[in-house]
């Protein structure tokens, strides 16, 4: 059925949480109240990216671009827009110029983007397989069923230069070669959707907003590993992602796209969901293996390899939910099409969630190649509030700083790991010049030694010592020999751990050591923090010439440091002092210091 609108609205958990349910439905309501359900079609879809500016709603074929819609604002968007045919001008995103008619493709935000893994979501209803299916869905399943062989899946994967995007950026061809190769009575498909970084949400939208192009993704796999069965790992905290999940294989069993004999193939495929509880190290793929064995979450020694001997013993083809979105779309339009997107080494998009100290956060995809400065500055809209850009980190916790010098280096496997730092799963967080660099890595460090499962001694051991020097150094009593011993420390780290966690543990102490050794030395030798982060090394102090005993300061002081007469200046009691910044901020007179 075809409809002279279509509104859509962003379904998202980050929307969801600023009531995009209650958008939806009062939407619907008031086309109903309106005798417009003939005309307009209300359809809750995924993620639209830009999650600054949700909760978002978008009207077809208009192509209006509504942001920070509130639940009271479905009646106006309805009487005006669909109606009268007004847009609601205070409702659009205004990009600048022309504003009370920017569309979506006029926003700056989304000029830079190549949406290949993102583009169903914001587009499609995910819990409405025939609309996935309307937009060449299970057409890429159905062409490896009857006019492809598996050398011709894997040949085209390698013609499209396809890498792991969870990580180590290992080819894909390889791994399914080395599964299909082996030869075994059993063989499993495992979907890696532990997404653990801080500030990273790029798996759990796509199983949001686009959870039928995983499943279609695994049954190609195992099509062409041979393997029937199929496992879903993902966290259980992501429950609008484990629900659209479930209502999708559900879906696609019920259309005879999952089990037994699909679409009259002969090829037998099912899928099941195992739930995390949510440990970092279980993204490492044979933590997550031991996890789904129902055995405690830890990494095992490699080799042998889980594509050669992996699930209980058997055969695995392990990728995450990014690299496996990409693959119809690769049997689709061909190996040769995507190998033409991105850099020489690092084929087609990455999806980044982009996040911190930016004016546009959000969830972007764009050619592999890009710059930094392109991603911070032309999508991300620059630094917040004016600061200036002082670095981003790639890769999550385990990722390395790249400064300012560095903003136009092409973004891909090779250039980051030159840089010291990784692409990882897909976190980029920004930081501007008031962040604290040995605060952020004390961090980053803090994350993953209570994320280590304490298998291995170097990461066990060496972790917690490289936190300990970080404490010290915060609190005003390191010395200059701790940075030397933190670099000593990480690279033995790298060396010794046993997977990726522990390997890549040190590096934001390491980066920020390369690039920002000044703030080290500052804090060790002149006890002081330049960001006033580091709470232990700061000094408020009063200033008798410009005080003029308001007592402001006094009455806002959670502890009751600061003494003095009304209209006589102020003192502050250094032991009683917790260094909080209230009576800094509060003072109308710049009477009070910062040191």
């Amino acid at each position: 059925m075809a409809y002279k609108n279509y509104i859509l609205v962003c379904g998202g958990t980050g929307c969801e949480s600023s009531k995009a349910n209650d958008i939806f439905e009062n939407l619907k309501k008031e086309v109903t109240a309106a005798n417009l359900d003939a005309d307009v079609q209300v359809v809750k879809t995924g993620c639209f990216g830009f999650c600054e500016q949700g909760p978002i709603v978008k009207i077809l074929p208009d192509d209006a671009f509504y942001v920070q819609v509130k639940p009271e604002d479905a009646s106006r968007i309805v009487s005006e827009h669909i109606i009268k045919g007004r847009p609601v001008a205070e409702l659009l995103y205004d990009a600048g110029k022309d504003k009370g008619r920017v569309r979506l493709k006029d926003v700056p935000f989304y000029q830079k983007q190549y949406r290949i893994v993102l583009r169903n979501c914001g587009v499609i209803d995910p819990r409405n397989i025939d609309e996935y299916i309307a937009r060449d869905g299970y057409a890429a399943l159905e062409k490896v069923l009857f006019s492809m062989k598996p050398d011709d899946v894997i040949d085209e994967l390698k013609k499209a230069g396809l890498r792991g995007r969870g990580g180590a950026g290992f080819p894909t061809w390889q791994k399914w070669l080395f599964s299909q190769k082996v030869q075994s009575d059993v063989k499993y498909i495992i979907c890696n959707a532990d997404e653990g970084d801080p500030g990273a949400y790029m798996d759990r939208s796509v199983l949001e907003g686009d959870p039928h192009s995983v499943i279609e993704a695994m049954m190609i796999a195992g099509r062409t590993v041979g393997a029937a069965q199929g496992y879903i790992y993902i966290r259980a905290e992501y429950p609008l992602a484990i629900s659209n999940l479930e209502k999708a294989i559900d879906d696609a069993r019920e259309y005879g796209l999952i089990g037994k004999d699909i679409l009259g193939s002969g090829f037998d495929f099912d899928i099941e969901i195992r739930l995390g509880a949510g440990a970092f190290v279980c993204g490492e793929e044979t933590a997550l293996m031991a996890s789904i064995e129902g055995q405690r979450g830890m990494p095992r020694p490699r080799p042998p390899f889980p594509s050669v001997k992996g699930l209980w013993g058997k055969p695995t083809v392990i990728n995450n939910v990014e690299t496996l979105a990409n693959i119809a779309v690769i049997i689709l339009k061909g190996g040769e099409w995507y190998g033409s997107i991105g850099t020489a080494t690092s084929k087609g998009t990455k999806v980044f969630a982009l996040t911190g100290k930016i004016s546009n956060s959000g969830l972007i995809e764009v050619p592999m190649g890009t710059t930094l400065r392109e991603i911070i500055f032309d999508i991300g809209g620059g630094i917040r509030n004016g600061k200036k850009f002082k670095s981003a980190q790639t890769g999550g916790p385990s990722g390395g700083m790249i400064t300012e010098e560095y903003l136009d280096t092409p973004i891909d496997y090779e250039n980051l790991q030159v840089l010291g730092s990784i692409m990882g799963s897909g976190g980029l967080i920004v930081t501007d010049e008031d962040d604290c660099m040995v605060d952020v890595a004390k961090f980053y460090l803090g994350f993953t030694v209570d994320e280590s499962c304490g298998k291995c001694s170097p990461c066990r051991i060496g972790g917690r010592q490289m936190y300990d020097l970080l404490e010290k150094i915060t609190k005003g009593s390191g010395e200059e020999s701790y940075v030397e011993q933190l670099e000593r420390i990480g690279h033995a780290m790298k060396r010794a751990s046993l997977c990726g966690l522990g390997q890549s543990a040190p590096n934001p102490v390491v980066s920020t050591l390369k690039y920002f050794r000044e703030e080290y030395l500052e804090h060790i030798n002149e006890k002081k923090c330049r960001s006033g982060k580091c709470k232990d090394l700061l000094k408020f102090t009063i200033l008798p010439d410009k005080c003029i005993g308001c007592t402001l300061c006094a009455r806002v002081c959670p502890v009751n440091a600061i003494t003095g007469e009304k209209r006589q200046p102020h003192l502050i009691n250094q032991e009683l002092c917790i260094k909080c910044g209230e009576c800094y901020t509060s003072c109308k007179f710049s009477a009070i210091t910062r040191s």
